[in-house]
């Protein structure tokens, strides 16, 4: 039944336009062309709409000056666009566009060009551009998982206790652990949001400029309403003490905060730009609710099996189980018609990062139900069970199956957080189809050098080494050749090599090299690395057609 829900839908929707992330689609003048003529504006244009930064276009000279460029703003008014205008009269040689927007989705994307004018030239030294602290990132990506989770907590204990009249003292823990969890987690989201989107260090957190800004912006609302809500449900959850957490007002209370919650969600992440919104939000917001109820449940289940293991019958678990069978199903629509958005695509599955995650992720969902299916058996033993002694048998096999549920849980939320933030494979296709026949541009530049970097993608024969040459290693023209070597030391015939450049401390790329399959190696002749410095290599081998690796190393490049 999923395999051909999921036919369908590629079969109905794969000519869609657009999805969520926003990816560069073209650009004016094209990355890498030599113009006779100094242009008079730059202009991107992306695969959906973009929110602009204060320095979403940076240009530089080549000297790598700063060049002093008209305010950012729209060509012709379309908010998929940027545009600047540029200063009359530019000198020959080859100048650089570093770009950072904020997609319709809320994810900051940057990247980098070049163009020049007259002739190619060589750049001189680094721009002074800020360099981007990767604490930010980090405190933000460890707030999202604590959102998650805090989330599913808070509706789980609420829903197991308004379907099964489990005791508020086992619970009590957990649920004032859910709610400072989301409202911790939604407060530092909030105080990151700034510097998260432009890429600079957490101190920048709390700068009023900065704080207003978000307060404005569309993720920051939904944040702040997310805030309100959580404030209506710490006064739901101490009223729900008291009555116990079956009281019709408490129940339908607690149902609208819950979706309210997931609104906020729904409102600030991929479902909210792209193709079909209103759906993609409807299903966004049912997904969350039924992961909510299905894990967070599981844990309060489990947390009640452990501290009160009287305090349940085998009667009110069964009605839990059948919930918890609706979730799963709800999951499962609504995670194949998000697949779909995502992907848009068979080949997406195994050609894109949001793909292999996806995958990943249903695996882990495969290994969450085949645990649901011994919960619900040991369930339904225990409902036909009688005597003290087969209730606690029949308990104590319930509790360990639902704490192995619990623990595939964990995995399946850290793969659901990460796919939020990831490219989605529509909009990876999306871009590469439109700059297919472009060169990516970055700073770069080095003496020649030649690096060997080890890789394992976890899967027998799945190692080796991957040769990367690059020269001759200064800023402009560069050939890489990119040799892979099996588990044996010789070379190895692998379906794709991937390779991109980054130059982290002026926040610039990352710059795709764009190799091709040259019969036994991979390589290009057309790498044009325009500033100095030490540039990141990530390196993507892909050995199989599902399995894949990324690698990276440093390398100087010179003048």
């Amino acid at each position: 039944m999923l395999l051909g829900a999921v036919l369908v839908l590629l079969l109905l929707g794969g000519s869609a336009p657009a999805s969520a992330h926003a990816a560069l689609k073209g650009s004016d003048p094209p990355d890498g062309t030599v113009l006779k003529t100094a242009p008079r504006h730059v202009t991107l244009t992306f695969t959906e709409s973009v929110s602009l930064l204060d320095d979403s276009l940076r240009v530089f000279d080549p000297d790598n000056r700063p060049v002093r460029t008209g305010e950012a703003g729209r060509a012709d008014g379309r908010s998929e666009t940027v545009r600047a205008t540029l200063p009359a009269g530019l000198a020959r040689g080859t100048y650089t566009i570093a770009w950072r927007v904020v997609s319709a989705d809320s994810h900051p994307v940057s990247g980098a060009l070049l163009f020049s004018v007259g002739a190619p030239s060589a750049t001189k030294a680094p721009p002074t551009a800020p360099t981007e602290d990767p604490a930010t990132a980090s405190l933000h990506n460890l707030a999202r998982y604590a959102a998650y989770g805090g989330l599913a907590l808070l509706i789980g204990v609420f829903v197991l206790r308004a379907v099964t009249g489990a005791p508020t003292a086992p619970l009590r823990g957990l649920v004032t652990a859910g709610w400072w969890a989301l409202t911790a987690a939604t407060v530092l989201l909030l105080l990151l949001r700034g510097p998260y989107e432009r890429g600079s260090g957490p101190a920048d957190a709390l700068d009023p400029a900065v704080l207003a800004q978000t307060a404005t912006s569309r993720p920051g609302l939904a944040l702040l309403a997310r805030l309100g809500l959580l404030a209506g449900a710490y006064l739901l959850v101490r009223r729900s003490g008291a009555a116990g957490g079956r009281e019709r007002g408490t129940r339908v209370g607690g149902i609208a905060l819950s979706v309210g919650l997931a609104l906020t969600w729904a409102a600030a992440e991929h479902a909210s730009a792209g193709i079909q919104v209103p759906a993609a939000m409807t299903s966004s917001v049912l997904h969350l609710l039924a992961m909510a109820v299905w894990l967070g449940g599981l844990t309060a289940l489990l947390t009640v099996l452990h501290r009160a293991p009287g305090a349940l019958t085998a009667t009110a678990v069964a009605r839990f189980s059948r919930l918890a069978l609706g979730a799963v199903t709800v999951l499962v629509v609504t995670g194949v018609y998000q697949s779909w958005r995502g992907l848009g695509s068979w080949h997406a599955f195994t050609a894109t990062t949001y793909g292999k995650l996806l995958l990943a992720k249903c695996g882990a969902v495969l290994l969450l139900l085949v645990a649901a299916g011994f919960s619900r058996r040991w369930t339904a033993r225990w409902l036909a069970a009688a005597g003290e002694g087969a209730d606690d048998r029949h308990r104590g096999a319930l509790r360990r199956s639902v704490l192995a549920e619990c623990a595939v849980a964990v995995v399946v939320l850290v793969f659901t957080t990460v796919l939020t933030s990831t490219l989605p494979g529509r909009a990876e296709a999306e871009s590469a189809a439109a700059n297919g026949a472009s060169g990516a541009a970055a700073p770069g530049g080095s003496t020649a050098s030649s690096s060997l970097v080890p890789f394992d993608v976890g899967t027998p024969n799945g190692h080796g080494k991957v040769q990367i040459d690059l020269g001759p290693g200064r800023v402009g023209p560069n050939t890489v050749q990119a040799v892979v070597f099996g588990p044996d030391g010789g070379i190895s015939t692998v379906p794709e090599v991937r390779l991109t450049f980054t130059l982290r401390a002026q926040d610039v790329g990352p710059i795709d090299a764009r190799l091709e399959n040259k019969g036994g190696y991979w390589g290009t002749e057309d790498l044009r690395l325009p500033l100095p410095g030490t540039w990141t290599m990530k390196i993507t081998v892909r050995t199989t057609d599902i399995d894949q690796v990324t690698v990276e190393k440093d390398v100087r490049v010179g003048q």
